[in-house]
């Protein structure tokens, strides 16, 4: 079945804090450029240098400032594993708003984008993506034992269901393109009034990534939810899958083919799995063999 890419990243809210920080390490101060000032390559100068410049959007759960101060994330967890691979043993990341990530990257601000960045057309225009790192898919909150039987917007539908949604985010376009009528759908501002709205019963489920629910799932132990096994939702005769990765500049491809080599190493041999599991990630966000940064830089 063909599948439809999603344009960005609807269903979180982004914040933006200025700065620079050393992974795990202090604030930096000074203004930021590219690793190193070699005239070899940017793989070629980071492994000279020993370090390399990130780019993070402050998005939990993949990248972001803990409350530690350390900055942390699936995307920078796992580009630091594979950049360890490929010699490169520190990272420095500047936080900019989201949306000016890729202009940042081109403008030699720093060398790479670990923040999660869903790959599409629009994007794979100006910059360079690696294989998927993960998907996104679907998932429903629901009162622990799953009471009701969701697994679809199918369910929500048919056994007439209260459905929360966030503000925003795709799955409200998702249930609507699925049937769900208007009268069963609440839009609610945040995820926490989202698992507020399953506690006290006023809704039946609540619809988001896998990702969003259980990371929310395990911030709230013992709140008697549970996130049902994630799905792609068939919108007009296609299935919209979602895939993040890492992003470099064009031009860059002999350090996108060396990082893809290393990122296909954790992905075979279990390692991402440790690695994610803190931010909420699952089997179901390992990638399928089909979907691929070809296929999704074309929107086929």
């Amino acid at each position: 079945m063909a599948e439809r890419v999603w344009s960005r990243r609807e269903f979180f809210r982004r914040t933006a804090v200025a700065g620079a920080v050393v992974l795990g390490g202090p604030a930096l101060i000074s203004a930021c450029t590219t690793t190193g000032g070699g005239s070899g390559s940017t793989l070629e100068n980071a492994r000279s240098a020993g370090t390399i410049k990130v780019g993070i959007a402050n998005e939990a759960p993949y990248g972001f400032t803990d409350s530690t101060g350390k900055v942390t994330g699936e995307s920078v967890e796992v580009g630091r594993a594979v950049l360890t691979a490929l010699g490169i043993n520190e990272i420095q990341a500047t936080t900019v708003e989201f949306g000016s990530l890729i202009p940042a990257l081109n403008a030699r601000q720093f060398d790479m984008v670990t923040a999660g960045m869903f790959i599409n057309p629009e994007r794979c225009a100006n910059a360079a993506f690696s294989a998927p790192d993960y998907t996104a898919p679907t998932a429903f909150l629901v009162p622990a034992g799953n009471p009701k039987g969701v697994a679809t917007f199918e369910d929500i539908r048919t056994k007439n269901l209260r459905l929360a949604v966030l503000s925003g985010a795709v799955e409200q376009g998702y249930a609507q393109n699925s049937g769900v009528p208007d009268s069963q759908i609440q839009v609610l501002d945040t995820q926490n009034t989202m698992l507020q709205a399953i506690t006290a019963g006023r809704a039946d489920a609540a619809a988001l990534t896998n990702i969003s629910l259980n990371d929310l799932v395990q911030r709230n132990p013992g709140a008697g939810v549970e996130v049902t096994e994630g799905f792609f939702p068939v919108i007009d005769g296609k299935e919209a899958i979602s895939a993040g990765a890492f992003v470099f500049r064009k031009g860059d491809e002999q350090f996108v083919d060396a990082f893809n080599v290393e990122l296909k190493k954790l992905h075979d041999s279990g390692r991402w799995l440790e690695i994610v599991r803190p931010f909420g990630f699952t089997e179901d966000n390992l990638p399928k063999p089909e979907v691929t940064t070809e296929r999704l830089c074309s929107g086929a």
